[in-house]
């Protein structure tokens, strides 16, 4: 009888010990977890949009730093045009992927195209040529696709053709990509918009694209690669 009461004392000790062992692992972890607003799980970290810092204009003399801007100007003028294209285009593709019947999806898209038509034609038209061109490639850099390839994508070949063709009498070419990594004007027009969304001046709409605005800062900071 003793034997078996020394037994249960002891079995007693050592699942103390082992409960105070796993306490103490538990209590000596320095993690604190946190709710966010509107979340009902906690988090051990918050992750954070990336930020940019965003160093002081600095121009060679007064016609480059004009010329900047007059494109920052135009940049921001027509931004809104390609953002709310690339919507459209979303819009359009995944209804369009819901229609089955080839005759209603004809329909579907000669009627979003009169929407957008009737929407955007008379603002369109008061572009500059300047303008013009900076759009396009705007369309391109928020859609992956230039606007010679979506009219041919949504209408027809021959309309797309026709459509560069008259673009080509004002010296706008529906072709042209966006291209920072290798066109100066475009790298600042990324720098410019970058610029307009952490102001808050330009609603954010990430570009589809492939390049790092971080790393085309350094690319583009070498005189030479200006030229």
């Amino acid at each position: 009888m003793k034997k078996i009461f020394l037994f249960f004392i002891a079995l007693n000790m050592v699942v103390s010990v082992s409960g105070q062992d796993q306490e103490l692992a538990v209590d000596s972890i320095p993690e604190k977890l946190i709710k966010i607003e509107g979340d009902s799980v906690f988090h051990s970290s918050i992750s954070l949009r990336e930020a940019y810092v965003f160093g002081r204009l600095k121009f060679d003399d007064y016609d480059t730093k004009l010329k900047y801007y007059i494109l920052r100007r135009k940049t921001l003028k027509v931004y809104p045009y390609a953002k709310m294209a690339a919507e459209r285009l979303v819009e359009l593709k995944d209804t369009l992927a819901t229609i089955k019947k080839k005759g209603k999806r004809k329909k579907y898209t000669r009627k979003i195209q009169k929407y957008i038509e009737d929407e955007f034609s008379e603002k369109l038209k008061k572009l500059t040529r300047t303008e013009g061109q900076i759009l396009v490639k705007l369309v391109h850099r928020q859609t992956g696709n230039t606007s010679f390839g979506l009219v041919k994508e949504l209408r027809s070949g021959w309309r797309a053709f026709w459509y560069n063709t008259t673009a080509g009498f004002f010296n706008i070419s529906i072709k042209a990509e966006y291209n920072p990594e290798n066109v100066h004007e475009d790298y600042l027009i990324e720098d410019i918009l970058q610029r307009a969304f952490a102001a808050g001046k330009l609603e954010r709409q990430k570009s589809v694209l492939d390049y790092d605005y971080g790393t085309l800062i350094n690319k583009w900071k070498s005189p030479s690669k200006k030229k």
